[in-house]
């Protein structure tokens, strides 16, 4: 328990003077965020703000993985650097996506398919690796009842690609206001940390804290008015975590719940464009997706952060509950 304590804490110190250091670097690449003219106008004013942010988080968490999870990987016990350099893989994607944006000044990036190919081959080959080292079952655990499912291997890949493919472009939807992606996901890493010591998982456990307590520090640039975005890196570094961690505890299931916010976002949007297509210009939504529907209707956007991250976690809690007898 205490070297969790020390990864969270660590982890937020390092991040936090990481931040200092990359903002002025940003700055001076001229690596600042293209706002899109479809967006919210007063969008506008933040055209300019550095991107990559997400850099310092990883960062942070990359130093405390290393360092803290070192006895776990010389005995073999590699769940916690699975997790992470799955992460990262999505990290460096979302680079690559913020670098093309930035050196072309607009918002666009890599194609739909180019993301779409490079995030399917590092889900397979992350679910192969878990699978392999023992972490991952075919068994499909059913959260509040407490009984698992048997699904055939080949199937289990099916779902598993689909559900980590969906889950990180979730996350990158949610990152669409100051503070609303790193406040919704620090319940989901208080959770992954919980349910991690609570059965033993500690190399999975010294991950997701250590991303807790980065999240925390990168709020500190990143809450109304950001001084820094997190970018692509950071929202599918984030997105990478929140899936690898559930399928690293074997409770994917479990999105359904802690993800609840990041599904909402991206149904909105789902919804928006197929109504729009099929109704021939009409409209569910203000604006999708979720978050730029209340801000049309004059939500703030630090309202929107303390609302969205307030429902994550009481899903959550209500989550933890529901996994408690998953290793009884």
């Amino acid at each position: 328990m205490l070297r969790i304590i020390i990864s969270c804490v660590a982890a937020f110190l390092v991040t936090a003077l990481a931040g200092r250091a990359l903002i002025p670097v940003l700055r001076r690449m001229k690596a600042g965020q293209s706002i899109k003219e479809i967006g919210p106008t007063w969008h506008m004013t933040k055209q300019g703000t550095p991107t990559m942010g997400g850099l310092m988080f990883i960062f942070g968490t990359a130093v405390l993985v290393a360092v803290l999870g070192w006895p776990d990987y010389t005995n073999g016990i590699l769940g916690g650097v699975f997790v992470f350099l799955f992460s990262l893989v999505f990290g460096l994607i979302g680079y690559i996506d913020d670098y093309f944006k930035v050196k072309k000044h607009e918002n666009t990036g890599l194609t739909a398919p180019q993301k779409f190919l490079l995030q399917l081959a590092a889900a397979v080959l992350f679910t192969v690796l878990l699978r392999n080292f023992g972490y991952l079952t075919p068994d499909l655990y059913i959260p509040f009842v407490n009984v698992t499912i048997a699904v055939p291997w080949p199937l289990y890949m099916v779902f598993a690609a689909f559900v980590m493919v969906g889950c990180v472009n979730a996350v990158n939807i949610t990152d669409g206001i100051d503070g609303l992606a790193a406040g919704v996901t620090v319940p989901v890493m208080a959770f992954f940390t919980a349910v991690a010591v609570l059965w033993g998982h500690d190399e999975l456990g010294v991950f997701s804290a250590a991303l807790l307590g980065g999240l925390l520090a990168f709020l500190i640039y990143n809450f109304h008015p950001a001084k820094v975005f997190m970018g692509d890196t950071g929202s599918l570094f984030l997105g990478g975590a929140v899936c690898g961690l559930a399928f690293g505890l074997d409770i994917p299931l479990v999105l359904i719940l802690v993800g609840i916010i990041y599904i909402a976002e991206t149904l909105s949007d789902i919804i928006q464009v197929g109504y729009f297509k099929l109704t021939h210009g009409k409209r569910i939504f203000r604006m999708a997706p979720l978050h730029h529907h209340l801000e049309m209707g004059g939500w703030s956007e630090v309202k929107l952060v303390c609302v969205f991250s307030g429902i994550t976690l009481l899903a959550c809690l209500l989550a933890y509950w529901g996994v408690l007898g998953r290793w009884a």
